[in-house]
């Protein structure tokens, strides 16, 4: 059986980082399962986890007024779910639902950001990493929209 450091030292965004913050980081990990249609979380809520999909995909979805859940992204094996743990005032920016059995590892924001604010090192390196997913979910949202307001015009 693999290890969730294994898991974690192999996984693209992790790829790099320093052994000693890999064993810190394994600390806050789980590993988690969602069934098809099952929500990993709801736009709005506390943002209390994020996710490194193993297997499966993951429908990233924002509620358009007028028109209902709009699919921002799917995200599948090697990508990261969910940025909202590190940023005040740490809520879900988006609803996200599994489209297949996924498998993950989820890790506790709250055991992330105590770890963080202890190595000050540490977080800068993953608000790095993180940056480059908002930017990419940011414009893939910014896409999406276009594209459902082109279609009201």
């Amino acid at each position: 059986m693999e290890t969730l450091e294994a898991v974690i030292v192999e996984h693209p965004f992790f790829r790099g980082l320093r052994e000693e913050y890999v064993a810190l980081i394994a600390g806050c990990a789980s590993n988690v399962r969602f069934a098809p249609s099952q929500y990993l979380f709801h736009e709005g809520e506390i943002a209390n986890r994020f996710f490194l999909v193993r297997r499966g995909l993951v429908s990233l979805e924002i509620f358009v007024p007028g028109r209902g859940p709009a699919s921002i992204q799917t995200v599948g094996e090697q990508e990261v779910i969910g940025w909202g743990w590190m940023v005040p005032p740490y809520r879900w920016r988006y609803t996200a639902r599994a489209l297949e059995i996924t498998r993950a590892v989820a890790f506790d924001a709250l055991c992330m950001r105590r770890i963080c604010d202890a190595d000050h090192d540490l977080g800068y390196e993953l608000m790095l990493r993180f940056a480059g997913i908002i930017s990419h979910r940011l414009q893939a949202t910014r896409l999406q929209l276009m594209d459902i307001y082109s279609l009201s015009a």
